[in-house]
């Protein structure tokens, strides 16, 4: 009886595929929700997070490559975040590693074409604004392959910025372009693009929300660090503009040192590798009150973010999950991407104007309860599959 169910099991089975394969279209295999090939290109510690739900997104109806760059090397900026938000490895490392815009940016276009000759994908799926990106929609669009962009329609108008060139040029590359707020779709707009535009959220809130919780349970970092919860600032500084600037990294740290003697509150630092670098090219003494730590991961820096008095950055990222985890922000640089932060109270564009940093870190008056829910509620990641799957069918004629 089990030779003879067993039997009957094989023969249905062959029966299903064969009409699988001889009623249904080339095409509809190619695209359809368990065939669709997404090539997945992430570089930098932002685009890790945000690569994140999308990729469990994709993986649970279709097949994905993930494709490391190695634009961040370091595992405190790099491992470590593929572990704590549950990645997959990635399929291909391409280890570019460090270099010149130009040079790195060049040997990304280079490595990632010769990937999408062999893949042949459906979509070809780039995050953000980091050379990693811009080299991603280059190759696909130079071979013909659709790109799909996460954050399009973001703009600082700060054209000194690379970032800013990458996402412009991005933008204008692509055929999806996954908005996270309305103002982005409106700047698109602004600029002509109108085709392939949605609105769907901002993926670093997805994953946020999916981990904070457990960032609270699971992070030993405050403890580890001798901080009450409240009692300290957290700032980041990475952005050329202010590393590169002697003078507006002297400000800031400056503006660190008068916030600690003001407040008798500890000013912690993750320091960014390039930071360190400089920082070590120089041979300035860190002032007191500043306290460097070495790269976090994502659970420590979300625990540090959601107990810091008032977080200082210039990352466009930390913003973000400041204004979500209502904690005070201060961007020490003069411009933002996310002006729905600003107009908030959430957070003040202070650039590295010390004076301007210190009147807001210790005499600001700050919005109270939480901030409006602009940046989506946390399904932006199925928003983009459900897109990605749409479109691929309808280019297909299916």
């Amino acid at each position: 009886m089990r030779a003879f169910s067993l039997l009957n099991f094989t023969q249905s089975l062959y029966l299903r595929c064969t009409y699988l394969l001889v009623y249904l279209p080339s095409a509809y295999l190619s695209t359809s929700f368990l065939f669709m090939l997404t090539l997945t290109i992430v570089g930098a510690r932002p685009q890790f997070i945000k690569a994140a739900p999308v990729s469990r997104a994709l993986r649970a109806r279709g097949q994905e490559r993930l494709i490391h760059t190695g634009q961040h090397y370091d595992a405190g900026m790099s491992a470590v975040f593929f572990r704590e938000l549950h990645i997959p490895e990635p399929d291909i490392n391409l280890a570019i590693g460090s270099g010149t815009h130009g040079e790195q940016t060049g040997r990304m276009l280079q490595a990632l074409e010769a990937v999408m000759l062999t893949e042949r994908p459906d979509w070809v799926l780039v995050y953000g604004d980091t050379n990693s990106t811009l080299a991603g929609a280059l190759a696909a669009v130079k071979l013909g392959i659709r790109v799909a962009h996460v954050e399009a329609g973001l703009r600082s108008f700060n054209r000194a910025m690379p970032e800013e060139h990458n996402r412009v040029l991005t933008d204008h590359c692509a055929d999806l372009l996954l908005c996270p707020t309305q103002n982005a779709v409106n700047l698109l707009a602004a600029e002509g693009i109108t085709t392939g535009v949605h609105l769907v959220g901002d993926v670093m809130v997805d994953a946020l929300l999916e981990h904070a919780a457990q960032a609270r349970q699971q992070s030993a970092i405050l403890a580890d660090l001798h901080l009450p919860p409240g009692e300290y600032y957290l700032a980041t500084v990475h952005r050329p503009y202010n590393t590169d600037v002697p003078q507006n990294l002297r400000s800031i740290l400056g503006a660190f040192a008068e916030i600690h003697r003001r407040r008798a509150q500890p000013v912690i630092l993750p320091l960014h590798p390039r930071t360190r670098k400089i920082l070590a090219g120089l041979g300035w003494q860190i002032p007191a009150g500043v306290r460097l730590i070495e790269p976090v991961g994502y659970w420590d820096m979300l625990a540090l973010e959601q107990h810091a008095a008032c977080i200082l950055t210039d990352s466009g990222g930390v913003q973000k999950e400041a204004y979500t985890l209502a904690v005070p922000c201060i961007t020490l640089r003069p411009e933002t991407e996310w002006i729905e932060t600003v107009q908030s109270g959430w957070n003040v564009l202070a650039g590295a104007d010390q004076a301007a940093i210190v009147h807001a870190a210790t005499e600001r008056l700050w919005p109270q309860g939480m901030p409006p829910a602009v940046y989506g509620d946390g399904h932006a990641a199925e928003r983009i599959v459900d897109l990605l799957h749409r479109n691929a069918r309808q280019q297909s004629g299916v």
